[in-house]
């Protein structure tokens, strides 16, 4: 498996929720699991912390990142701005998908399903940055998603349905995309962004821990 690949799908099995924030990566045991070379691993840990979801500690190893409450902050400043555009002036918006996605975050809800929802809402995120058609703006997507998603984990442990009043902000916005009104389905997300972004410092600090 080449490196790129490699990092990908370990990429992917941190923003899906796979591993808790914190955690210690035993490096033997996850180069069987992915079936890739040490040498391979050791160049996805790189890459990966170098973008902020892994953290090297010298002695200590590596470890999944536990974003901090400025990480976090910054990440929603960004996204507040990539992600009303992709709404605005995407060639690729594709309102049956929006809908569809968060059709799947209703029945999960109604269900108490909500790693369901918390993957759903993520998808959303994902379609929306989609339409811009740009493989740069989707790339940098995957990466503040992983992100997000560990920073989540860790409130979850605490508010389990803390991802429970996005489907109804999601609903908003792809009712609004359905209705051809760009214009609101983006200054709407924004608000949303914005207003989440305040609400972090409930739950997260700026020392993150990571374990032994």
């Amino acid at each position: 498996m080449r490196p790129l690949v490699a990092t990908e799908q370990l990429r992917h099995s941190i923003s899906s929720g796979q591993f808790p924030p914190g955690q210690k990566l035993n490096e033997t045991d996850l180069a069987a699991t992915l079936g890739i070379s040490r040498n391979t691993l050791r160049e996805s840990f790189a890459t990966l912390t170098s973008q902020g979801i892994l953290t090297y500690i010298p002695n200590r190893g590596v470890f999944i990142s536990s974003p901090t409450l400025s990480q976090m902050r910054d990440i929603y400043i960004s996204r507040a701005h990539l992600e009303p555009a992709a709404l605005l002036w995407g060639d690729h918006l594709d309102a049956a998908a929006l809908d569809t996605i968060v059709s799947t975050a209703e029945a999960a809800l109604a269900a108490g399903d909500f790693h369901a929802v918390a993957d759903a809402n993520q998808l959303f995120h994902r379609q929306v940055v989609d339409a811009s058609g740009s493989d740069i703006s989707n790339e940098f997507m995957s990466r503040i998603l992983a992100l997000m998603r560990l920073a989540f984990l860790g409130i979850s442990e605490h508010m389990p349905d803390f991802h429970a009043e996005f489907v109804a902000q999601n609903r908003h916005v792809a009712d609004l995309v359905a209705a051809n009104d760009r214009p609101r389905a983006a200054d709407t997300l924004r608000s949303y962004l914005l207003q989440t972004r305040e609400r972090l410092a409930s739950f997260l600090t700026e020392d993150p821990v990571y374990g032994a």
